[in-house]
């Protein structure tokens, strides 16, 4: 910085010009800038942020001395004498400014007769951004700003952690006045929309595995939050001066270690992208981990260690400063006349229940764990929810070293608990996850890399046992509510702890299993329930993959599967608890396509636990066709037509079908001619036609390749008439719906083509069984999720003359993993080498 004080003198006596002084500045600014690397690896999150700080500091004083030697020469009075003051605002103020950080100041001014203030200042604000500083500047009258903060909280806010740069002392010292003022008026009403803002940051940044470390759950605005609560209330300009009174010196050292961790964290994304970044996305997890100096173990990469510290730390910075902002800000709320109200609310010494919330006073002392848990089994059963001063209090407990035999005893009444949600969230807010179920401790911070879940494994667990308290769909609930209450134990036990074999190298179902059985055994459960309950740990997402994966229609499919799960009763657990399980994943993944799958292998599978002979599709073909006899509908038909119905060519139709509907397509295709469909648009996209006319699905389907298929079924019916199913996993704007029907149209042309891209699919990846059932053959197919891929396969079906019977398409992780049932005509299995050249095709390590 001196070097470049001496260049700009030197600059200014040979009467440089304004470019090329800005020139210089600039150069300067942008060298920095590059050096910053180096600057980074080798400090702390809080110590750079310090030096940046004052780095920045020095170049906007040294910027705003040039401009005041521009304006008077040498006649330039001393800087205190000129009525301007620059202020530090926001994260600058705090001297937390990252790399990329706005650099936020405030330019106050006094008008004063004689100085050409607005000159200066707006001359000082170009040289700063033609620098090269993202400048967020604000300029004030002294007068002004006790108005100012009131037109927006966000104003005060910053305004309260200014901080002096340079200029005039005099106006800083009024300043200081006025803040103190600030400080005093209107303290509720800025407290309650600063809360209200800050619950809607939170939610629209809750974590999940990408967290975003700045505005989100425990991210920097929360320490930020906390210290605009102890500005306005108490006068601190540092939340260290209130250790001793407000909290103790370990919690606040604890707290003030995972927000230096959260710093550097920020420092080296910034660093990274070369641009601000608050976000810790998976693809720049690599490059952040080793940056920040973790490597692979054994046990675990860098990135999963990396990203497990970060979800501590987060957890760590939201429990102290979600506690601390309720501790500081009752002050402002307390009344007086609410103590005799309070007073009727005491359910027993320092607690309160409040509108089913449970209150306690920070003051309460800490007692033994298994007096808490015992407080917390007998808590009335419409407490659901609990404040942070208990989260708090129970924080605090004395844990012991092992657990012993009534601890234990303790804890296996509380898991048998109705409301057990509520109290496991909070046992896990208050930090007490390992000391109650030490099982779990590999469960804790653990993140998921899969591309499919959203949170780490133990809020994915919490929120499991949330929807298998808070059921949502109403036949799954009927189910729930048919199973005994050891049952419905079992069901929110397994969906809590169906991930606990996670974080360990074996299989974690394997690892679950064990885990469960152990756990479930120390805490004395029966051995019938423990066998139960650690099965459906084993197995917990079998029906799902069944569901989306594998042929429900198949006999052999439903064999392996009940073969698996064992009885009804077991059947019935799962499917609770694989609806909890999706559902926990995130918003809207257990929707009306995933429902639908569930449900019908749910119901495929109930006859095996009866009638294994029931599965055989001749047996089941004939009970479907006796049913649809018995409908008062087919009575009233034409004899020739009821004798079409029952030879329908297809076997899917009645397998997969109800009565009614497979009547009501037969009647339907009676007097089609040519083709007829029909197109809806409510949860999800789906298009129904019945043809005679030959239909190019080949090029329909290319055509609609901007849609992801979720699956289609096509049924051989009488006369040469087919009909096709196909359904979307979304819906789409009702403006599109003509342009669809447009294609559907076209598709009737067998002379229309369309580009189709090539995927890439490796033979490896292709498997074929001639076998599948007595009428049907079957391809998987696992590859890369592409745009086109399951039409580019049905084009090739097409051009050999090979029937798809029914398609089921399943995107996870970012792969393709497709099911497709093709009728076994003599066109594909003779030529099934043939047809896999062509599949793969685009496979460039062919």
């Amino acid at each position: 910085m001196t070097e470049l004080n001496l260049q700009i003198e030197e600059l200014i006596s040979n009467n440089a010009t304004d470019f090329q002084i800005s020139k210089v500045f600039k150069t300067y600014y942008k060298n920095y800038l590059e050096s910053i690397d180096t600057t980074v690896e080798t400090t702390g999150g809080k110590d750079f942020f310090i030096k940046h700080t004052k780095h920045t500091d020095k170049f906007l004083i040294l910027l705003y001395k040039y401009i005041l030697r521009k304006n008077f020469g040498s006649h330039q009075p001393m800087s205190t004498s000129i009525p301007i003051s620059l202020i530090a605002l926001g994260s600058y103020g705090r001297e937390q400014l990252c790399i990329y950080s706005d650099i936020d100041i405030m330019i106050l001014y006094e008008n004063i007769k004689g100085y050409n203030l607005k000159d200066i200042m707006e001359e000082f604000i170009t040289l700063a951004w033609d620098c090269g500083l993202k400048l967020g500047s604000r300029v004030h009258e002294l007068k002004e700003i006790k108005e100012a903060v009131k037109e927006d909280i966000t104003i005060k806010s910053s305004i309260l952690e200014s901080r002096m740069i340079y200029g005039s002392k005099i106006l800083w010292f009024s300043y200081e006045n006025v803040l103190k003022i600030i400080r005093k008026t209107n303290q509720k009403e800025f407290i309650l929309d600063k809360l209200e803002e800050h619950k809607q940051r939170l939610l629209k940044y809750p974590l999940k595995m990408e967290p975003n470390i700045k505005d989100g759950y425990g991210g920097i605005r929360e320490a930020n939050m906390m210290y605009w609560m102890a500005n306005i209330l108490y006068g601190v300009t540092n939340t260290k001066d209130l250790i001793g009174t407000q909290f103790t010196e370990d919690e606040y050292k604890k707290y003030r270690q995972a927000l230096e961790f959260i710093f550097q964290v920020r420092n080296a994304l910034h660093n990274i992208a070369r641009k601000k970044l608050d976000q810790v996305t998976f693809d720049i997890l690599p490059d952040l981990s080793s940056k920040l100096g973790f490597k692979n173990t054994s046990r675990y990469t860098k990135d999963r260690l990396c990203m497990s510290k970060i979800i501590s730390c987060l957890h760590i910075i939201h429990s102290f400063t979600a506690t601390m902002v309720k501790k500081f800000t009752r002050v402002a709320f307390f009344e007086a006349s609410n103590i005799a109200k309070l007073k009727t609310q005491r359910y027993k010494k320092n607690l309160y229940i409040i509108d089913n919330e449970l209150y306690c006073s920070f003051s309460a002392k800490s007692q033994s764990l298994n007096y808490m848990l015992k407080e917390l089994i007998e808590l009335p059963a419409n407490v659901e929810k609990f404040d942070r001063s208990y989260i708090y209090y129970l924080s605090k407990a004395k844990l012991p070293k092992v657990q012993t035999k009534e601890l234990k005893k303790t804890v296996k009444a509380l898991l048998c608990k109705t409301n057990l949600y509520p109290i496991i969230k909070l046992i896990y807010n208050a930090g007490l996850f390992r000391a109650v179920l030490p099982s779990t401790k590999t469960m804790i911070d653990l993140p998921q890399f899969d591309g499919y879940h959203a949170h780490p494994v133990d809020i994915h667990s919490i929120k499991t046992l949330k929807f298998a308290q808070y059921i949502e769909n109403d036949f799954i609930k009927s189910i729930f509510d048919e199973l005994t209450n050891e049952q419905k134990i079992i069901v929110r036990l397994v969906a809590f702890l169906h991930d606990i074999g996670k974080g360990r190298k074996e299989d974690h179902h394997i690892v679950g299993e064990k885990l469960f059985k152990s756990m479930m055994k120390s805490f004395d459960f029966d051995d019938e329930f423990i066998k139960l309950g650690s099965r459906l740990v084993r197995y917990h997402n079998m029906m799902s993959y069944m569901a989306t994966h594998e042929d429900i229609y198949s006999e052999k499919t439903i064999l392996n599967f009940t073969g698996l799960i064992k009885t009804k009763d077991a059947l019935k657990m799962l499917y609770v608890i694989t609806y909890c399980d999706i559902s926990a994943v995130g918003k809207n993944i257990f929707n009306s396509s995933t429902a639908s799958l569930l449900k019908q292998l749910y119901y495929q599978s109930l006859p095996a636990f009866e009638d294994e002979e029931f599965l055989n599709e001749s047996k089941r073909r004939i009970v479907k066709q006796n049913a649809i006899k018995n409908l008062p509908r087919y009575k009233e038909l034409p004899t020739i037509l009821q004798k079409k119905i029952m030879y329908i060519a297809s076997n899917q139709i009645f397998l997969r079908l109800k009565a009614e509907d497979i009547l009501d397509i037969a009647i339907k295709a009676k007097d089609v001619d040519s083709y007829i469909y029909k197109i809806t648009n409510e949860a999800q996209l789906t298009i129904r036609i019945i043809r005679k006319s030959p239909l190019n699905l080949g090029y329909l389907l290319g055509k609609l390749e901007f849609l992801n298929i979720a699956s289609m079924n096509i049924f051989k019916l009488y006369d040469n008439k087919k009909a096709f199913e196909i359904s979307f996993s979304e819906k789409v704007d009702n403006e599109d719906i003509y342009f669809i029907e447009e294609i559907i149209k076209d598709s009737f042309d067998m002379n229309k083509t369309t580009n189709l891209i090539t995927p890439i699919i490796k033979k490896e990846n292709v498997k074929i069984d001639c076998n599948h059932t007595i009428y049907l053959a079957s391809m998987h197919i696992v590859a890369k999720d592409q745009k086109g891929l399951f039409a580019y396969i049905a084009k090739i079906f097409d051009d050999f003359n090979v029937e798809i019977e029914s398609a089921k398409l399943h995107t996870l992780k970012g792969y393709a993993k497709d099911l497709i049932l093709i009728e076994k005509n003599g066109n594909f299995c003779s030529n099934q080498d043939e047809i896999i050249d062509l599949i793969c095709k685009g496979d460039k390590t062919e």
